[in-house]
């Protein structure tokens, strides 16, 4: 019988996963749908109720549903408890698995570049984002991770649990060149209007700046990196190499996820480069 998969969120129009999803089922035979489903907060235990009824076999969530959803799943992955978070359910008849996939997606978009792990590297922002990619970092074997962030009591937080440490977003700042890799996982990357998190004037040529947003394809973020001779990665690679565990997870194949790099970045009016 053909399997059906979903993501749910609210918005959830704008969402790449379904195209990026059936590219993928239909690149590897794979007899599945996979459908975006607008969930509003106070409709998420009713939905999830009925995706069981209806027999999915796996969906992703999206915001604001990630932490909310915790309650209502049969067991967590480890990855998942740690950064109290899912974004990938497997069902397996009544049993519902939660996972984050998030983190480990952006390392593996981050190793898409030479990447030296005894540099310093320090995380913009503290929220659920930068949590997935503080931890993950720590199982790749990065050794010294800061976390910068408007408020300085969340930044300890999230420091204390990774065993990094904590900086204001002005010693960031003034700090910057001692970073070999930069990661923005603030909101200011959505919009052209709103200013960067910090200067990036003392930021070192040569150095990696990353944004976990892919819409724009260069923030402003990158650009004023690029300014500044910096290497730069956009959300673009952590977007697909998420899905692309999640897809693994639900089906046991591999995708291809250079190729859906490239057409990721196309259908978002770029050109994608392999660094």
């Amino acid at each position: 019988m053909k399997k059906w998969y979903a993501v749910i969120g609210d918005p959830i129009a704008h969402s790449l996963s379904p195209y990026m999803h059936e590219t993928w089922f239909a690149e590897n035979g794979v007899d599945a749908s996979y459908i975006p489903i607008h969930v509003k907060p106070a409709d998420l235990e009713k939905a999830l109720s009925a995706l069981k009824t209806l027999g999915v076999s796996g969906f992703n969530i999206t915001l604001p549903h990630k932490e909310a959803i915790l309650p209502f799943l049969d067991r967590l992955d480890e990855t998942a408890s740690i950064m109290s978070a899912v974004n990938t359910v497997v069902v397996d008849g009544n049993q519902s698995s939660g996972y984050n996939t998030d983190g480990d997606g952006f390392v593996e978009s981050l190793f898409t570049t030479p990447v030296d792990i005894s540099k310093k590297v320090l995380i913009i922002g503290a929220g659920g984002a930068a949590r997935g990619i503080a931890f993950a970092l720590k199982r790749a074997g990065f050794g010294t991770v800061a976390i910068a962030n408007r408020t300085l009591q969340r930044a300890k937080e999230l420091a204390d649990e990774v065993g990094g440490f904590p900086m204001t977003l002005a010693e960031a700042e003034n700090d910057l060149g001692e970073f070999g890799i930069i990661i923005q996982t603030t909101s200011v990357g959505l919009s052209e209007n709103k200013a960067l998190p910090m200067s990036l004037e003392n930021i070192k040529a040569g150095s990696i700046a990353a944004d976990i947003i892919y819409t724009p394809l260069e923030t402003p973020f990158l650009k004023k990196a690029k300014e500044q001779k910096c290497i730069t990665i956009n959300g673009v690679g952590m977007f697909v190499y998420q899905g692309a565990i999640a897809f693994e997870k639900w089906t046991g194949v591999k995708p291809d996820t250079e190729k859906m790099m490239k057409l990721i970045t196309s259908k978002l009016g770029g050109h994608y480069v392999n660094k």
